[in-house]
């Protein structure tokens, strides 16, 4: 974990900033009124269960969905809304839920595709180099097509190519998803690292509450479309709505029988 548990010194302004945000489909309203702050250099995370909102918010801001209301600031800039290619020019970069590799593409050519905003030859080989490091079964695979790979390895390409991109801001949706335990873990860990090694602030959404609090700084809630609650992650795994609702540790009655009907504090 790193030191960034205090979010109300004041001293540094968030790189990312959504304030009364609210993305609808159609007539459906997925977000509403959200509002969350990423500082630069920490994980932050958004938990909540399927069908809660958390991809919606991720799409909003990289504006492949453009919210109805509301405002999104990125790097003290109002980014509401734009261009996608636009916003990741501006070095924020999107993962998205299940990996949306180019299956055609060799591995080197998906890598080089997250690389396509770049003019600096050099950095981008030096990246390269690193993303191989991180996850050396791709540098093994590298000319084979990217449609091939198993998921867990579709999912270290996906996070690879956004690295090439060499982004100050990394939107990662449900890593975990459909893979085992064991690749989950190391996943997590290979995101924790690049965090730490080099300062990518990262704004994670996770339905594996438990992966996702030990990894990260600071925590958002989101039920219904809505913020329902906040806080350290430290703080947050010590919560009793957020052990029995998220981390399944449920509290017992006297009889040893489990309590169906509670309800969550935050409601």
């Amino acid at each position: 974990m790193s030191m960034l548990t205090d979010r109300n010194d004041g001293a540094q302004a968030p790189m990312l900033s959504l304030l009364n945000v609210e993305s609808a489909y159609g007539p459906i309203k997925a977000i509403r009124g959200v509002s969350l702050k990423v500082r630069k250099g920490e994980i932050a995370t958004v938990l909540g269960s399927n069908g809660a909102g958390k991809s919606t918010i991720l799409k909003t801001i990289s504006g492949i969905l453009d919210p109805r209301k509301g405002s999104i600031e990125f790097k003290g800039h109002d980014i509401t809304a734009r261009d996608p290619a636009f916003i990741v020019q501006q070095g924020l970069v999107h993962v998205p839920e299940g990996r949306e590799v180019f299956p055609l593409l060799s591995v080197r050519d998906n890598l080089l595709m997250g690389a396509y905003t770049r003019k600096d030859r050099d950095g981008v080989a030096r990246d390269m180099e690193m993303v191989y490091a991180y996850f050396p079964i791709l540098q093994e695979r590298a000319q084979q097509d990217a449609g091939l790979l198993s998921g867990g390895q579709q999912q270290m390409l996906a996070i690879s190519r956004a690295l090439m991109a060499n982004p100050d801001l990394i939107l990662l949706d449900e890593p975990s998803l459909g893979l085992s335990p064991k690749l989950t873990k190391e996943i997590f860990e290979i995101v924790v690292r690049i965090n730490r090694e080099r300062g990518t602030t990262i704004l994670l959404v996770e339905q594996n509450a438990n992966m996702a609090l030990n990894a990260s700084d600071y925590g958002y809630v989101l039920e219904n479309g809505r913020i329902v609650m906040e806080d350290s992650c430290d703080r947050l795994r010590e919560k009793e709505d957020i052990k029995e609702f998220y981390l399944g540790m449920k509290e017992e009655g006297v009889r040893g029988e489990r309590r169906w009907k509670k309800k969550k504090t935050w409601r």
